[in-house]
């Protein structure tokens, strides 16, 4: 029998910890800071357990768990990864993630590898499926003579069209939080042989439009480093190289003014205790904790006009109430994330939907040629959201190869390998997750 290890019972855990709860021989470990969540998560599973635990206080705890199984399948947030690795490392054990190989994460590599175990990571839809994904086309064009002189990427997790019902134009499929801080990381490109850098505060600042068949038309605007990714995938003689999040139209309009504002600053405030959402966007305004004043004190500080858009959605969100935030402490962007996570929530019965879409220009000694890779997949109402079953159901299956002993690379790295994407793309296949492509000349 072997243990398999789940750290994390947030709103994407469930379909990953059912698939490898049906694994014959395979009993699972779901520990959660909440443990009505990680009962939640298991529920109706005979051979998975719930335990609470809280991984930053409870290190002793956490070490005892890693050492009880064969693999711990991580979907905390990202910072706690290294610490759950560390364990792993300590202990000889396997380890996956859904989340991008950060730097304190390579800086094991050396004694992962030497220790002989597998950490793998990206392993989720983005990053994951859209590594995964890419590199099929890429092996496919290399295979057949061809050379990737362009490559755009994009990814979105949105409201499917009709629960695209609020004003923002988004719901939260995933950690509110973790959503807002990924849109604030500086970005760099490759566009016709230039390197393109993107401060965080000016990432909506130009949006592009993007066009999805079967999905619609959406903002899109560049997402992290991509340049560490041409090695990566073997294009060193590519010209563009761009990889990017996609937005309902309008969403930038309301965002950079946002970011402009400080909505996004992560500093620790430590005077939040009976402060208020209307006191709170007087502050940040530096206004009276009047509606007009405010607007008039955001519009300025914002460089907009006091009817744009950005300050009605605010409005919209209940930042001019009287309503306690309820936090002792905290960042801009925790009551921002507060706020939003009230109401930007999907309702009972509502879809979301997952898009993305790889755009490639392919050069043959005989021809050139267009493809687009695409995925459009959407939610089940009343049951799992697209966005977990994207982010878990590969990481789940990614675990599973590892129980069975068929990924054969050691140390730290992501699923780019054919041997590791293949088999993963193909049984997302037969769980109804697949791309659908096109070219043209």
């Amino acid at each position: 029998m072997q243990k398999v290890l789940v750290l994390g019972a947030g709103l994407v855990s469930r379909p990953g910890v059912h698939y490898l709860a049906q694994l014959p021989n395979v009993e699972l470990t779901v520990a959660s800071l909440y443990l009505d969540d990680a009962k939640a998560v298991t529920q109706g599973l005979s051979r998975a357990g719930a335990v609470a635990l809280d991984v930053r206080q409870e290190a002793d705890k956490l070490s005892r768990l890693v050492a009880q199984h064969d693999v711990s399948v991580s979907l905390l947030p990202a910072t706690e990864h290294p610490r759950v690795a560390q364990l792993c490392l300590a202990h000889g054990r396997h380890m996956t993630t859904a989340s991008y190989i950060s730097p304190r994460m390579r800086e094991l590599a050396p004694a992962v590898l030497d220790a002989g175990i597998i950490i793998l990571n990206e392993c989720g839809v983005d990053p994951g499926l859209d590594h995964m994904s890419a590199m099929r086309v890429f092996d496919h064009v290399r295979a057949h003579g061809g050379r990737v002189t362009a490559f755009r990427s994009y990814c979105g997790g949105l409201p499917a069209p009709e629960a695209n019902t609020n004003p923002v134009g988004y719901k939260f499929s995933w950690a509110p939080r973790g959503a807002l801080v990924a849109a604030t990381h500086p970005a760099k490109y490759l566009d016709q042989g230039t390197t393109v850098e993107v401060p965080g505060d000016e990432l909506f600042g130009s949006p592009e439009r993007v066009e999805v068949p079967g999905a619609g038309v959406f903002e899109g605007y560049p997402n992290r480093d991509s340049l560490p990714y041409i090695d990566l995938y073997g294009l060193s003689e590519i010209r563009t190289f761009f990889r990017g999040t996609l937005r309902n139209q309008g969403h930038c309009e309301v965002f950079y003014p946002w970011v402009k504002a400080g909505l996004m600053d992560q500093t620790l405030l430590t005077d939040l205790h009976g402060q208020t959402y209307r006191g709170f966007m007087a502050r940040l305004a530096g206004s009276e904790p009047l509606p007009a004043s405010i607007r008039a004190g955001l519009a300025r500080r914002m460089g907009v006009p006091q009817g744009h858009r950005s300050i009605a959605v605010l409005e919209w969100l209940g930042f001019f109430e009287d309503d306690p935030i309820g936090l002792e402490e905290g960042g801009h962007v925790d009551i921002l994330a507060r706020r939003m996570a009230s109401r930007c929530a999907f309702l009972p019965g509502e879809r979301d939907m997952l898009v993305m879409q790889h755009e490639l220009i392919i050069e043959y000694p005989d021809k050139r040629e267009r493809r687009l890779s695409s995925l459009v997949d959407f939610g089940i109402p009343g049951g799992d959201t697209s966005m977990a079953r994207t982010v878990s159901l590969p990481l789940a299956i990614a675990t599973r190869m590892v129980l069975e002993g068929k990924i054969a690379r050691r140390g730290v790295f992501g699923p780019t390998d054919k041997d590791v994407y293949e088999p993963i793309l193909t049984e997302c296949e037969r769980l109804g997750i697949a791309f659908q492509e096109t070219v043209e000349s």
